[in-house]
């Protein structure tokens, strides 16, 4: 499988996750993405042995883009702990269906049952609810689909799709949180579009940008 590398140095591995695939071993028993590097890593440059490569952040297997991994024990650590600081950037773009406020933040506690792997929002009182927290901005507006941009504040499971689709405005594909509205077969419009932090052994700013693909809803808009 041909997987887009965005940016690599010794301590990190920056690439283009493909939609539908598992970032990690799954029970679906499907090729995953961290495996999947590691043999690409193997071949490339001829390591014996096992390949050390960290999964330090996840997207939905549905949801393609850019996402980074640790190639160090020593970035891994240090990665991670930007991650758990919320000091680096993250930033979305998304399909919905209808047109939401120009901009907004929305604030929500939201609770995973993990049996059903399904999300929803909770009271503020709710002990089981973890905040979740988001900023958008509607760039482009057409046939009752807006595409807008996402800058997360918080990475909880599902939480771009569960935070729109309670207000009303579905992703576009969503077949677990928008299936009244969307047809099956069709592909979630959910896309990790930048990722940007300093580098955790250089301490140099790093920057990784992922285009969505060239297909329908994304084709809607040629600035894109």
């Amino acid at each position: 499988m041909d997987i887009p590398i965005i940016y690599e140095d010794n301590h990190l591995l920056m690439v283009e996750k493909q939609p539908n695939i598992p970032v990690q071993e799954d029970k679906s028993n499907d090729q995953d993405l961290l495996n999947l590097l590691k043999q690409d890593i193997k071949v490339r440059y001829q390591k014996p042995g096992n390949v050390y490569l960290a999964l330090v952040h996840r997207l939905d297997r549905p949801v393609g883009g850019v996402m980074v991994f640790a190639k160090t024990s020593k970035a891994a650590s240090r990665l991670s702990n930007i991650i758990r600081k919320n000091e680096w950037e993250k930033e979305y773009l998304a399909v919905v269906r209808g047109v939401p406020e120009q901009q907004d933040t929305l604030v929500d506690y939201l609770h995973k049952d993990k049996k059903r792997n399904q999300v929803s929002v909770v009271s503020p009182q709710d002990k089981k609810g973890k905040k979740a927290r988001l900023h958008y901005q509607v760039l482009e507006t057409e046939h009752d689909l807006s595409l807008i941009k996402i800058k997360l504040e918080t990475g909880r499971p599902h939480q771009i799709r569960v935070q729109f689709a309670s207000r009303g405005f579905p992703l576009y594909g969503d077949q677990k949180y928008g299936s009244h509205v969307n047809k099956p077969g069709q592909q979630i419009a959910l896309w990790s579009h930048e990722l940007s932090f300093v580098h955790p052994v250089k301490k140099e700013e790093v920057c990784g940008v992922s285009r969505p693909p060239n297909r329908y809803p994304w084709t809607m808009w040629k600035n894109i």
